[in-house]
């Protein structure tokens, strides 16, 4: 299968949107970094909320930006930023600033990230899929994700589909169908079928993230249960 982009390195993992997700893990303690200089030029990132999660029966728009192999948690939040750890609207605006510089400044509300294989290796930090959402990304598309990055992902309300994105090109057009379990590129016509996500994921995803999900249901909610 071809990839996204060029492969950069590491060994392929395996994808966690079919199989079980891992137990919970120790987060280790993130250490401060010291702060480079920031841009200030960058405009705010858009705020998400448990309300703006896209609901599974609303497909989603944006035009795709390309992101090769083994994309890291550090790449997508730079650990040189840790000091802004408590301040995630600051740190969306330097997402995924060390694999594209541009994409911060140049993506819209809606647009995805489309990876290749492996997206969201590295350390377990939650910030990595946080701002993501927080800067306005509609959903993330890879052939796989490393399991502890896909599973913080549906918990903060963050679409996280495995497909083949090997046709998808930079700034094609995509609509996502989360209830058809589609990715439709209407730059091409081509219809890309992803791994359907469990129904209780979805259900999380329409919620907002597995804590409005909580306070919503006063639980955990599984399919086919009194609150489903």
């Amino acid at each position: 299968m071809d990839h996204v982009n060029s492969p950069r390195r590491r060994t392929v993992e395996r994808s966690a949107a079919g199989s079980p997700l891992s137990s919970h893990r120790r987060r280790p303690v993130e250490r401060s970094a010291e702060g480079s200089p920031l841009s200030s030029h960058r405009r705010p990132p858009v705020e998400g909320s448990a309300e703006g999660s896209p609901p599974r029966d609303r497909p989603l728009r944006g035009r795709a930006w390309l992101f090769g192999d083994d994309i890291s948690t550090d790449h997508i939040a730079p650990g040189r930023l840790f000091h802004l750890r408590t301040d995630l609207p600051e740190l969306a605006k330097h997402v995924l600033e060390d694999a594209r510089p541009e994409f911060a400044a140049g993506m819209r509300p809606g647009d995805f990230v489309v990876g290749g294989r492996n997206f969201g290796l590295g350390s377990s930090r939650e910030h990595a899929p946080r701002i993501i959402k927080l800067a306005g990304a509609g959903a993330v598309l890879a052939q796989s994700f490393a399991r502890i990055f896909f599973r913080n992902a549906i918990n903060v309300g963050l679409p996280v589909l495995q497909c083949d994105t090997s046709g998808i090109g930079e700034q094609d057009e995509l609509e996502v169908d989360l209830g058809a379990g589609e990715v439709r590129d209407l730059t091409t016509g081509a219809v890309i079928p992803f791994v359907p996500l469990p129904e209780v994921m979805v259900t999380i995803l329409d919620d907002g993230g597995l804590v409005a999900h909580v306070r919503k249901h006063g639980g955990f909610a599984l399919p086919g249960g009194p609150d489903t």
